[in-house]
């Protein structure tokens, strides 16, 4: 949100006796490593001999669960002060119910084509805490998680951009990685109603326009921080860019679900603005939104025709008639599920998370990941009791940004797909770390509760 070089204002934040800034800084590595594997590398493209589990973004989960786990068993715990995370927590307990409905499901038996792909789900879980865990616990100052979250936004204008190239030149353009001997690669551009449909580096264009507008409050926090309280900062404007290839990449999409988010990630950006600014941006949002549609006709019909029309279509009638079916498939364990990962397309195709997550886990899943969502958002709101500017903004606009992950897992069975499931795990790390990182800021705070006090694990 500032420049990196810089060492003043709020996001300095304070070092823990002892320690120096290198470990937050290795944490702010480590994930920036995992951003480029995960945005920059087709997320269809695997080590073949690995299978489903050689996606280079999975392999580097993992090692962040190992880097992370050997510092803990060091002794170098990576909090400068013992937070409580609910984060955390509710993350554990998803993982637990993962687990038992896991091994009940084995006990019944499974056929021998559901072992695998319930396997590779519990290795992507296992990869997703790496993200996790490093995220909330490996940050310690506000500058360190503002580059992180800049990276983030950088990121996704790149990855905006790609699939720019791709709408107007009707070319995959990364398909070259399937050529690489060793890797082999799936997916690639679609249309609809004759429109090329950009899907960037993700395998379907669901899973792209959820990476591109989870980032969207980021970056728009990112543009507000430069533009307003740093007025000296060389560049500032520049951080308007990404918005805008973001918002453009939105909306000639062809998708209701990219559209749905890109609303719901400028409206719960708005609080955010300062009030003598929102009608300039409000204005300049809708001046864009005129622009894209009327340098390409045909657009704005089509795009109208996506919602016209949802009623009769095939997409929209499978997810309405398939909410009908959900106690059947749950009537079997409506407590545990029938099994993560173990619900294949052949029974039904729901393009629902929530309502996967309902028959593979059960109530007690559903409720677990709810939990994991609600924990996210209010760790990341406790940045509003700062009395700096930035703060409250990059608080609420990773709050904005998971709440809105949470919304287009509504459109598709997001967790199948790598860039939608890390995007989900790094943000609500982040969000976790907010409450950290807040409380280091001022360190003769007290606690915010008396579970801060207890001895670090």
């Amino acid at each position: 949100m500032i420049a990196e070089s810089s060492s003043q204002g709020p996001f300095a934040g304070v070092e823990r006796p002892g320690a120096g800034a290198r470990r937050g800084a290795d944490a702010v590595t480590m994930l920036t490593v995992y951003v480029v594997l995960l945005l920059a590398i087709p997320s269809g493209v695997v080590v073949s001999a690995l299978g489903s589990l050689g996606s280079p973004s999975l392999i580097w989960g993992l090692v962040l669960l190992c880097w992370w786990t050997v510092h803990r068993l060091q002794a170098q715990a990576f909090d400068a002060r013992a937070v409580s995370q609910p984060v955390r927590f509710a993350f554990v307990a998803f993982v637990v119910i993962v687990l038992v409905s896991f091994a009940a499901a084995m006990l019944r038996g499974q056929p021998t084509d559901q072992v695998s792909p319930a396997f590779t789900a519990l290795m992507r879980l296992l990869s997703w805490a790496g993200v996790l865990l490093v995220a909330v616990d490996g940050i310690h100052r506000m500058n360190d998680l503002a580059t992180m979250v800049r990276r983030i936004g950088i990121g996704a204008g790149l990855l905006a951009t790609l699939g720019l190239l791709q709408f107007f030149t009707g070319q995959g353009i990364v398909d070259f990685f399937g050529t690489i001997p060793g890797l082999s690669m799936a997916g690639g551009i679609q249309e609809r109603a004759g429109v090329i449909r950009s899907s960037g580096t993700a395998i379907h264009p669901l899973e792209y326009a959820t990476a591109i507008n989870a980032a969207l409050p980021l970056v728009i926090a990112a543009a507000i921080s430069r533009g307003f309280r740093s007025r000296h900062a060389q560049g500032g404007l520049w951080w308007w860019l990404p918005v805008g290839l973001i918002s453009f990449s939105s909306l000639v999409a062809v998708s209701r679900s990219a559209i749905i988010g890109f609303a719901v990630a400028v409206i719960s950006m708005i609080p955010a603005i300062p009030a003598r600014y929102r009608a300039a941006a409000i204005g300049g949002g809708a001046v864009v939104a005129v622009f894209v549609f009327a340098a390409l006709p045909g657009l704005l019909s089509t795009t109208v025709n996506l919602f016209s029309g949802a009623a009769d279509d095939p997409s929209t009638e499978s997810r309405t008639k398939g909410l009908e079916r959900i106690p059947e498939f749950m009537s079997t364990s409506p407590l545990i599920g029938s099994g993560f990962g173990m619900f294949l397309p052949r029974y039904y195709i729901f393009d629902n998370q929530w309502v996967l997550i309902a028959i593979e886990l059960g109530i007690l899943g559903i409720v677990a990941f709810a939990a994991f969502f609600i924990s996210g958002i209010w760790s990341a709101r406790q940045a509003r009791h700062s009395t700096e500017f930035d703060v409250r903004l990059l608080g609420h606009a990773l709050g904005a940004s998971l709440f809105n992950i949470a919304v287009l897992f509504v459109f598709f069975d997001a967790l199948s797909f790598p860039i939608a499931g890390g995007m989900l795990f790094l943000v609500a790390g982040l969000c976790g770390n907010v409450r950290t990182v807040v409380l280091e800021m001022d360190p003769a705070a007290p606690p915010p509760s008396g579970r801060e006090n207890t001895a670090r694990s």
